[in-house]
């Protein structure tokens, strides 16, 4: 007899359902940069911790810095929850970084008026000349003869080989991208090469975005029921109706969001350098030196998250020391002219990069530039208006003042001025109590003459 077996037969994995929870809706708004990647962090770690069905990105961006976007990518490529990008309101748009987390989310959708693309890379230190698009061929049908290939030149420019590199680099990193997430390939390659964009409608229809969505409801009510890949298992979810939280920054974020800010780490600079200089003009002050030390340490910390070039520091500082210098022994212009121009070239080439949100106002720079020219000139006033006026303190004072003779004397004798007795010496005689007037100093002698004489 044969006892039966029984052979386990392997079924294909069926979706699971995500845990139970709510939904957190998180916004992406402005320049996308450490504060917004520092934000969405925490935001991923706080959904995993609370069991949320899903995260929405609300994105409204013109783009941002490529480390902060790439950072932001992995994290929601290595989420233990479905994150949905979602570009709103109605008039918003994904723009460069924005198109790239877009890309990695893994839904995809956006409002009504809202648009997408513009992804080419902006080169540091200002764009760079791109590649000549290949030529269209002639309208008609008629063969054209293949042109002869042309040598290539010895030698290329070192900017457009970068910008070259900087493109090509960009378009297989968002074509990967779409290519896990079954979206459109040939999109993102021309939103990089040609900053390509499309409209809501445009990009439902090119497969670039999983659907259209006014309000949040909507973009819960659509995404129910659709299956994502979230790692190594496919997941199904399940978020009609549920409940939505939105996160809010905290105060570190907010903090990270100020200090980060361009402008206000190029005023933090400045701040402390001023303060540093004012300490040091008057020693044991504290509160210029305490205030300078807290601002440097606050823009080291904003400068060295952001694109800076250190040259624009350097030559910040400089203009700053050059300025102060002025102040201590005036050398009729020269260091403090070559301390605004130093100060205005240093901010103005601080920040080695174009891309929007990350930059100082050129009105700031006029305004701090203009006001450092002015204060200097106000000191170069009061220099030569303080060489113009008699001397007030020390023994060169006692010149031109009244003494009284105490004795008779023709030649060396001696007067009271101001209660001391001094040594005096006159050519004509002079007779006791009378008033006489100092003309001049001969080391401790005072040559004087009678009043009137």
């Amino acid at each position: 007899m044969f006892a039966p077996v029984l052979v386990a037969v392997p079924q294909p994995p069926s979706p699971e359902t995500v845990k139970p929870g709510g939904v957190l809706l998180l916004d992406i708004k402005g320049g996308i940069g450490p504060a917004t990647r520092d934000h969405l962090v925490r935001g991923l770690r706080r959904a995993g911790t609370d069991g949320a069905r899903a995260l929405v990105l609300r994105i409204d961006t013109p783009g941002g810095l490529d480390a902060a976007t790439r950072d932001i990518n992995q994290a929601i490529l290595a989420s233990e929850v479905p994150v949905i990008g979602w570009v709103a309101p109605e008039g918003a748009r994904a723009a460069s970084a924005g198109t790239y987390i877009l890309y990695a989310c893994h839904l995809a959708a956006m409002a009504p008026a809202t648009s997408l693309g513009a992804a080419t890379p902006v080169a540091m230190g200002g764009p760079q000349p791109m590649p000549a698009p290949a030529e269209e061929p002639p309208d008609d049908a008629t063969p054209q003869p293949e042109p002869k290939a042309k040598p290539a030149p010895a030698r290329r420019d070192a900017g457009d080989a970068m910008s070259r590199k900087a493109v090509n680099d960009a378009v297989g990193y968002l074509r990967s991208l779409a290519e896990l997430r079954h979206r459109n390939a040939d999109f993102a390659e021309a939103a990089v090469r040609e900053a390509a964009t499309l409209t809501a409608s445009q990009a439902l229809s090119q497969r670039v975005i999983e659907f259209v969505a006014e309000d949040i409801e909507a973009v819960l009510r659509q995404a129910d029921g659709r299956t994502i890949r979230l790692g190594h298992r496919d997941v199904t979810l399940a978020l009609a109706g549920q409940p939505v939280t939105k996160l809010e920054p905290d105060w570190r974020a907010r903090l990270l969001a100020v200090i980060t800010e361009p402008t206000v780490a190029y005023l933090l600079l400045l701040v402390g350098l001023y303060g540093l200089v004012f300490e040091g003009y008057s020693p044991g002050a504290v509160v210029p030196g305490m205030v300078g030390i807290i601002c440097l340490l606050l823009a080291a910390y904003g400068l060295q998250v952001l694109p800076v070039n250190y040259a624009g520091v350097a030559l910040i500082a400089l203009g700053v020391v050059l300025i102060a210098v002025e102040f201590a022994m005036p050398s009729f212009g020269a260091l403090g002219i070559g301390g605004v121009v130093a100060l205005v070239a240093g901010s103005l080439i601080l920040f080695d990069t174009d891309i929007p949100g990350f930059g100082v106002p050129g009105r700031l720079i006029a305004g701090i530039g203009t006001a450092s020219a002015l204060a200097f000139m106000a000191m170069l006033w009061l220099a030569a208006r303080a060489r113009r006026q008699p001397v007030v303190t020390g023994i060169e004072e006692l010149v031109g003042s009244l003494a009284v003779a105490l004795h008779d004397f023709h030649g060396r004798g001696q007067v009271r001025i101001r209660g001391e007795v001094w040594q005096a010496e006159s050519s004509v005689p002079v007779r006791s109590g009378q008033a006489v007037r100092v003309l001049a100093m001969d080391g401790l002698v005072l040559r004087v003459a009678p009043v009137g004489e």
